[in-house]
């Protein structure tokens, strides 16, 4: 086998590869020789085929089959003996001319070809114990307990009926039958028999649920609105609507007391034990915006200490995925760049970046991975896939089934686990010092960048 470099262009390479037409056939023989011990052929006893016959039936098909393998094979070697990774499969371009095909499969010609990849650039690694982190913490404090089982109690309130010619007020919820309309033609979606409806819950267009105080039980109204310039349907979004609507059921919320017989209704022994299982909940709340925090503050750093051009291929798959993602939700959202303050062109570079720096950061942690011998155990991932399944209750067969026949699937969940050990294994060595915040310190950006 030959092989001659024709390219060295930053991550790029070219080899021009010429594998002799006698290597080929040799193969070809050993592979003959191998099927005669199996084939049967009228005339012959087994194992007696002579290999002469048997390139005659079936020395082409063998001669594909050993120029798929020696493709294959010479692309590894090259590969492993300059010590390369690749970002991506490696290119190969075989003869497409009849006559040059017709002579490579007959045995008459070397194989001819070209390989071009694109390869990860080597990546030297930092001093880790280098690294100082600061970990928000913060206590869950008996207020925000309180605001939770408030929250908990408001989802959970008995409706009784009002009482006879009461009328709706806020809080209450009235049960309304409705039919909306648009420049006088019904639409799609726009008719009920018996929708509740929580005034005061925002949960309706607005100006809907305002316009039900005041009604009485059996009254009907019409309610002239207009639907949000971002609605998620398209076909409504901005236009003026209205509905014709009727009370069918006025009720008003009773009281709860938060005592031991409420925490029974949710099925806890006890007001304690409600409020122990709250305060845990949150303190996992709490545990896991300080680990996001503290691992966004370590990639920062990572970024900082490793420099270095990621393969354009890899950054432009992963833009792609990234500005799809955008274009998708501006969509549904009825945005615009305008809308955002940006333009199309600064949004792509902004985007772009963050493309290169996910690309940049991945390949330093599996190359972090890959020195310090850190793996996904079967174990792991075969409770990752568990966790999955359960999320779809009634649906758990056909969901273990989709992860058994789908490598993709457990690819992607083995992952995030990889990540999540490799950061666990850089904490380890980084000097990490504790700072207890108060719970709007240890929210504040997420809540800034949600709003």
């Amino acid at each position: 086998m030959q092989v001659t470099e024709t390219l060295s262009d930053g991550l790029k390479r070219e080899y021009k590869v010429v594998v002799p037409a006698s290597e080929l056939d040799a193969k070809v023989n050993a592979r003959l020789d191998e099927l005669k011990a199996r084939v049967q052929i009228p005339g012959f006893r087994p194992g007696k085929v002579p290999v002469s016959h048997l390139k005659r039936l079936y020395g082409r098909a063998t001669m594909a089959e050993v120029i798929e393998n020696a493709v294959r094979e010479a692309n590894n070697q090259i590969v492993s003996e300059r010590g390369y990774k690749l970002a991506a499969d490696p290119k190969v371009t075989l003869p497409t001319e009849e006559g040059a095909v017709q002579s490579l499969i007959d045995g008459k010609s070397d194989l001819d070809y070209t390989m071009a990849i694109e390869i990860v650039p080597p990546i030297t690694l930092g001093d880790f114990k280098t690294i100082k982190l600061t970990k928000l913490t913060s206590d869950v404090t008996d207020e925000e307990v309180d605001t939770a089982l408030q929250r908990i109690v408001d989802q959970n309130r008995p409706f009784a009926p009002k009482a006879e010619g009461e009328k709706a007020a806020q809080g209450d919820r009235v049960v309304i039958s409705y039919a909306g309309s648009i420049n006088g033609e019904a639409f799609e979606g726009g008719t009920s028999d018996e929708a509740p409806v929580l005034i005061g819950s925002n949960t309706f267009i607005p100006g809907f649920e305002e316009g039900l105080v005041g009604i009485a039980n059996g009254e009907t109204r019409t309610l002239k609105v207009k639907f949000p310039e971002h609605y998620q349907a398209e076909h409504l979004a901005g236009k003026d609507a209205e509905f014709v609507v009727t009370a069918k059921a006025i009720e008003t919320p009773g009281a709860v007391e938060l005592n031991d017989d409420f925490a029974k209704t949710l099925g806890l022994e006890s007001i304690a034990k409600l409020r122990e299982v709250v305060k845990e909940s949150l303190g996992r709340e709490h545990s896991g915006m300080s680990r996001q925090k503290l691992k966004r503050g370590l990639l920062d750093q990572l970024d900082k200490m490793h420099k270095f051009d990621p393969p354009p291929s890899l950054v432009e798959e992963e833009f792609n995925r990234v500005w799809k993602s955008v274009l998708q939700e501006m969509e549904t959202e009825k945005k615009t760049f305008e809308d955002e303050n940006t333009t199309e062109e600064k949004a792509k570079a902004e985007y772009q970046a963050i493309a290169e720096r996910r690309v940049r950061l991945g390949l330093v942690l599996a190359e972090i991975g890959e020195k310090n011998n850190i793996t996904v155990t079967d174990e792991e991932l075969n409770r990752a896939v568990m966790e999955r399944v359960r999320q779809f209750p009634g649906q758990e067969q056909r969901v273990y089934e989709y992860f058994r026949k789908t490598p993709e699937a457990v690819a992607g969940l083995r992952a995030p686990i990889f990540e999540e050990k490799v950061v666990d294994f850089l904490l380890e060595l980084a000097s990490v010092t504790e700072n207890k915040v108060s719970r709007e310190e240890l929210y504040k950006e997420d809540e800034a960048a949600a709003a």
